[in-house]
């Protein structure tokens, strides 16, 4: 049966927000880069070999947890994919770092063609895009060998709670929290670990709100346009509502999960 991407989401929109963002994202994305680490650190935690033979990350984007992974795991072979052609720079950065048998493949991972079996399948910050996970966990799952480990981090229900509530903001289709996890993955993977734990950036004013969702790509899939009026409505907005100590929050709410393949 040949692969079809799902209606609901725009693809064309978030490949060019993060296009738009893809130079300005390593450096902003904080979150994201702790996020990596974290996720990384998860895996270890949980038992994972020291060396795996197959490797795939899908989103990679800039590159923070390609390099989280090598920094505590070997692999025999790497294949990195993002929506974003232009990503295939996180893999000529590594250098000697990657393994001798690295690629990019550009495309969204619910086509991406996986002609092999991997020992680790890993995301960070990417699934939340992807709009029927079921189906996508169900696909990584059969290209997983036995005793293989999937690793992901996407983002719960409370993700940019304050941009929804004033209506500013542009849900992506899976955000999930950390109990709803189970009902996504098929029979046949192990959860060895779920974490959520929200984390909270602030800002002096709304448009350096905006411009680090801009600079990040995290709020592409938005569509609202600000004249300077609107701004400063949103701006007044916000404040009244979660302004604290002068500042604008900007709440966070990452989802990560470490599983195995037990048969």
């Amino acid at each position: 049966m040949k692969d079809t991407l799902p209606p609901q989401l725009d693809q064309g929109r978030v490949r060019q927000s993060f296009r738009r963002g893809l130079k300005s994202y390593h450096g902003t994305a904080s979150v994201q880069a702790d996020i990596a680490a974290q996720l990384a650190g998860l895996l270890q935690a949980q038992g994972a070999p020291r060396r795996f033979e197959a490797v795939l990350e899908f989103g990679c984007g800039t590159g923070h947890l390609t390099r989280q992974l090598l920094q505590r795991f070997t692999a025999g072979s790497l294949l990195l994919n993002d929506l974003v052609p232009e990503a295939a720079q996180a893999l000529q950065a590594l250098g000697g770092a990657a393994p001798a048998q690295s690629r990019f493949e550009a495309g969204a991972v619910e086509t991406l063609p996986l002609p092999q079996q991997f020992d680790l399948i890993a995301s960070a910050s990417t699934v939340q895009w992807v709009a029927d996970l079921p189906a996508l966990t169900a696909r990584l799952a059969a290209r997983l060998k036995p005793g293989g480990w999937l690793a992901l981090s996407g983002f719960g229900r409370n993700q940019f709670r304050e941009l929804a509530a004033l209506g500013s903001a542009a849900a992506a289709p899976s955000y999930l929290d950390a109990g709803e996890w189970p009902s996504v993955l098929p029979e046949g993977l192990e959860i060895r670990a779920v974490r959520q734990q929200p984390a909270v950036l602030e800002f002096d004013t709304a448009l350096d709100l905006l411009k680090h969702l801009r600079r990040t790509g995290v709020n592409g899939h938005a569509q609202q346009s600000w004249s300077r009026g609107r701004l400063q409505e949103f701006e007044d907005s916000y404040r009244q509502r979660f302004g604290r100590g002068g500042k604008l929050p900007l709440t966070y709410d990452p989802v990560l999960l470490a599983a195995r393949r037990t048969g």
